[in-house]
């Protein structure tokens, strides 16, 4: 199995754990939030930094470009995300915040091309299309008071931060300590704002039934998911992997239809077939032969680590272009 492939299955497996985790998610409806959430990813933080002690590999620190990033992600991705989700549903249905949580994927897709001063790719924009739409028929749409749209529509939004925030913290320290230290950011801002904005009742101890969730949500959700997600976004870029998102109702369809938590429909079965094409036509390879697949910046590098290529007599783009265009009409790498 190539990188590429191995990346596509590591990716789909944690959209996976985080989508089946809806059920387990619901059993804090009753838990302070804020801090809820701030103790989940301590905890996941510090069962990171002892994962990597016991493999013997140091994490590499945060530079001061690294730290607002992992601050931003901490407050927007993670606890951003978590509380909008959880208020979202307090004036809406879960089938309205469902389907504008399949917007994601093409806010990624449009997003992170246009951040790296690229135009989107044709494919993941495609893919996120139909994967946004077989997220809208799986969920079924339904009422909601404009609170619960505001905070659904902040609920997407904060969703497609978690990876694109990310995206420049990844190439300079790594999955590993991104999803590590983006998980301590998270918990000790969390902790702070949570005993700030409700100091009597922030830290109330958690019953046996939230002390469950919240440990299958660190140890699984937290620890495993977001590595195995971060490690994805590092090779396909953002604009792939976010068509990947839309795997996740479909998990969570399938814990429900197995707990007996709701009841199969035929539209739920066109839902999946329109979010599996989605995921596929999102994944496909750029051809040489389509527009831009040869990138600027990948001949330069070529060029750089050239010995006969003197960096002094470098062409300019468009003559490097054509040195090596009869290759590409040849079908060669």
């Amino acid at each position: 199995m190539d990188r590429e492939r191995r990346s596509v299955a590591i990716g789909v497996l944690g959209v996976l754990i985080v989508g089946a985790s809806v059920p387990v998610t619901g059993m804090l409806d009753g838990y302070p939030v804020i801090t809820g959430q701030a103790l989940r990813y301590a905890l996941a933080g510090v069962l990171l930094l002892a994962w990597a002690r016991l493999r013997g590999r140091p994490l590499p620190l945060p530079g001061a470009r690294d730290v607002p990033s992992l601050i931003a992600i901490a407050a927007t991705g993670m606890i951003g995300f978590q509380a909008c989700l959880l208020f979202a549903q307090r004036y809406a249905e879960p089938g309205l915040v469902a389907a504008f949580l399949g917007g994601t994927p093409l806010v990624l897709a449009l997003a992170a091309p246009l951040a790296r001063g690229k135009r989107p790719s044709m494919a993941p924009v495609a893919g996120a299309v139909l994967a946004g739409l077989g997220i809208a028929v799986l969920s079924g749409g339904g009422a909601a008071r404009w609170q619960g749209l505001v905070l659904a529509a902040l609920a997407m939004v904060c969703e497609a931060l978690f990876t694109l925030l990310a995206v420049g913290v990844l190439d300079r320290l790594g999955p590993m300590a991104t999803a590590t230290w983006s998980c301590c950011a998270a918990g000790i801002g969390g902790a702070v704002a949570g005993t700030v904005l409700d100091p009597a009742g922030a830290w109330a101890w958690p019953d046996g039934r939230e002390l469950i969730a919240l440990g299958y949500l660190t140890i699984v959700v937290t620890t495993l998911a977001f590595v195995l997600w971060y490690s994805a976004v590092s090779v396909l870029g953002a604009d792939r992997a976010g068509v990947l998102v839309g795997l996740m109702p479909v998990a969570g369809l399938a814990v429900s239809l197995a707990l007996g938590m709701q009841d199969f429909r035929f539209p739920q079965l066109a839902g999946v077939a329109l979010v599996s094409s989605g995921v596929v036509i999102g994944l496909r390879r750029r051809e040489l032969g389509e527009p831009r697949a040869l990138d600027v910046e990948v001949l330069h590098d070529i060029a750089r680590d050239d010995r006969d290529h003197d960096p002094a007599q470098w062409p300019v783009e468009r003559d490097l272009l054509d040195e090596l265009r009869p290759a590409v009409d040849r079908g060669q790498s």
